[in-house]
């Protein structure tokens, strides 16, 4: 499919401008160790680990043998690299720019150089150990370098249609297909961390070749069914320190406990958990796999219904970066990674094309507009890898227990895998806008040469029922589509002030020879919306979440809506301990938080009564301009002076002064709360 959306929403588009003005270069100086800053820790206990510097495209240069020295850095550093070319790739997509192309193509030219003659390419084993490739899978993340890598490829080649960075990924992905499968003489195993899959997957979109396609599937299916494969690799492994004594940690922290077609729940690691099953829903979507989207529909369930906080994070504790047990979301110690929630974007996405179900971008939706975005401070240059709920520095700073959670963004972090990620995901935004049901242009559509059985059903495009061109529309922002099918072209344009206005018009040119099902999603956080239509189309019903309308060919319409938003109380599910007697308050897609500088200390002992009115505003000059709640609450005074009273605290009238979630911690270090007392 050849698809262009161009965002000019003024929201998204200050941001996409951040990340190509600031964010991209200010990544590129502090891969290249000339940043001048300061590289924290994620936690207080993490000593010993690479966080004096980044050192990546260094390592790149001592692996091609353009410079002496050794690896620095996590056996992950290179993805840092991967992610921030991808990130590019889309950021040249929206606007050409010579000296970042320039700068693309020298990375490109320095990843072929490190790259081995049979295709291996990870720069950790060629500098320290090549003898030891593939030898310690449980921690060494070559083939989750490699995924990385091979998504990098795949969003440079269709932008620019540069053939080397293709061929490269493409080097790379045969000599994991020489090494693994079930062939007699290949490695029957699979990837510490999941992200292979994904390439995988992206390379057999990209080139049609079914090999891919067979490897992903081959790793996703092989994982469970020899769970001791990291720790039995491990007993003989003698090379350089790959994450030494990862494979100590439970099965399911890999996700290797039980095979993929048997979970039943999330387990372990959050952003291990995301992508796995983003490649899982890319198979399901591929093939028309049901049983595979069946294994999908579980774990999203599993996620959504009780383990996902109110913002879109998950993750609930700091032990494995993981997923603990149903219903259990603490506010101040849980995870809530921001690379875990740019993983369940890309789950959303996914699961769209396999059915097409508004839950899915509603969760898309508020995973990006509140935990991802968090993970960005308003300069671009300031980064969360923790995204808590609730903040109290001193706590902080004193507790063990809450390190890891940090009152305001620092400048980068020695695991620097959220920064690059946060980028891809807001450059690439404009794939999200929309999903595509039909005969495509792609090389994609291409089918019989795959290999595996029961892996194509009748219905090539997806596991739905959907016949015919569909386009689903899935996050409203002002911006002008156009879809290259089969039959001819579609445009789309939304002229919206969303999220900060609630009303879009929609402008559908239908220039197929066929006629045209566009679905527009009739958002969960809209009390009512209103639709008035001009044109030929014709009005169908509602089916999960989406209005339809059916449009003919070679015809336009236009569709007014209006989107009826109310402040909204929300409350948890009583299993949610942290949070019973407590509201969160939200308006559009945004969740909003309490601020100590907004409300003074000691945010724990506000409350908002069940009967105090919630007013809306937009304040242009406060945080590049928000919408702002405020109500009159109460604050708990206690009088006694100490520790422990017979009397009850009384209370006294505070007025409460409630911001976006994504927008705290820019104004210096204070407390935050999401949940406040009612």
């Amino acid at each position: 499919m050849v698809n262009k959306v161009v965002i000019s929403s003024k929201f998204w588009g200050r941001y996409r401008e951040l990340v190509r003005k600031e964010m991209i270069p200010f990544q590129w100086n502090v891969l290249n160790d000339t940043a001048g800053i300061t590289i924290e820790k994620e936690r207080l206990n993490d000593d010993g680990i690479p966080s004096e510097k980044s050192h990546a495209i260094e390592n790149f240069k001592i692996a091609a043998g353009r410079t002496k020295g050794t690896q620095y850095g996590w056996t992950f550093q290179d993805s840092d690299v991967y992610k921030w070319l991808e990130a590019v790739a889309y950021s040249l997509r929206e606007k050409m720019d010579p000296e970042l192309e320039k700068k693309a193509l020298e990375v490109i030219d320095l990843i072929a150089d490190a790259q081995e003659e049979d295709g291996y390419l990870d720069t950790y084993f060629s500098i320290l150990g090549i003898q030891y490739k593939y030898k310690s899978l449980g921690g060494s993340h070559e083939l989750y370098c490699m995924g990385h890598f091979i998504e990098a490829a795949v969003a440079y080649h269709e932008v620019t249609g540069n053939e080397k960075v293709l061929n490269v990924a493409k080097k790379a992905a045969d000599n994991i297909d020489d090494n693994f499968g079930p062939e007699e003489g290949k490695i029957h195993g699979y990837d510490g961390h999941e992200e292979i899959e994904i390439g995988l997957l992206r390379l057999y979109h990209a080139t049609g070749e079914a090999k891919y396609l067979n490897l992903a599937k081959y790793f996703l299916m092989e994982r469970g069914k020899h769970p001791n494969f990291f720790k039995e690799q491990a007993a003989v492994y003698d090379g350089p320190n790959a994450l030494s004594g990862i494979e100590k940690a439970p099965n399911t922290y890999f996700q290797n406990h039980v095979p993929v077609m048997e979970m039943d729940t999330a387990e372990g690691h959050a952003v291990r958990v995301v992508y796995l099953c983003t490649a899982l829903a890319d198979l399901a979507a591929t093939t028309g796999d049901k049983e595979v989207y069946k294994a999908c529909k579980r774990l999203w369930n599993n996620i959504t219904e009780k383990r996902m906080f109110v913002t879109g994070g998950i993750g609930s504790t700091v032990n494995g970066e993981s997923f603990t047990l149903d219903y259990d979301l603490p506010n101040d110690t849980m995870y809530c990674e921001t690379c875990a929630a740019v993983g369940l974007a890309f789950f959303a996405k996914q699961m769209l094309r396999c059915e097409a179900k508004a839950e899915y971008a509603e969760v898309m939706e508020r995973a990006i507009y509140n935990c991802a975005l968090a993970g960005m401070a308003l300069d671009g240059k300031h980064f969360f890898y923790v995204n808590p709920l609730e903040v109290n520095p001193a706590k902080s700073l004193k507790d063990p227990t809450k390190s890891h959670v940090k009152p305001v963004r620092p400048s980068w972090l020695g695991c620097a895998c959220c920064p690059p990620n946060l980028a891809r995901l807001l450059t690439s935004l404009d794939d999200y806008v929309y999903t595509v049901f039909g005969n495509t242009v792609s090389a994609n559509t291409k089918f019989e040469n795959t290999k595996f059985e029961n892996a194509i059903s009748e219905n090539t495009v997806s596991v739905n029922t959907i016949s015919g061109n569909t386009i689903l529309l899935n996050l409203y922002m002002d911006s002008e589509a156009k879809f290259e099918l089969e039959s001819g072209d579609i445009e789309i344009t939304q002229e919206t002030d969303f999220p900060w206005d609630n009303k879009a018009t929609v402008v559908v040119k239908n220039n197929t020879t066929e006629t045209l099902r566009f679905g527009v999603r009739l958002p969960e956080w809209a009390d009512n919306t209103l639709a008035s239509v001009v044109g030929n189309q014709e009005i169908l019903g509602t089916e999960e979440g989406y209005q339809y309308f059916e449009i003919p060919a070679g015809t336009e319409s236009t569709i007014g809506l209006t989107f009826e938003m109310s402040i909204r109380r929300n409350y948890a599910n009583t299993h949610v301990s942290e949070d019973i007697g407590k509201v969160a308050i939200s308006y559009g897609p945004f969740v909003y938080c309490l601020e100590g500088v907004d409300n003074g200390t000691d945010l724990n002992c506000l409350s908002l009564p069940e009967d105090a009115k919630l007013s809306y505003s937009f304040e242009e000059n406060l945080l590049n301009g928000v919408g702002i709640i405020t109500a009159e609450g109460k604050r708990c005074v206690n009088k006694s002076g100490g520790l422990y009273s017979n009397t009850k605290p009384q209370t006294e009238p505070a007025t409460l002064k409630f911001i976006p979630y994504y927008a705290w911690a820019n104004r210096g270090e204070n407390e935050m709360v999401v949940w406040v007392r009612e």
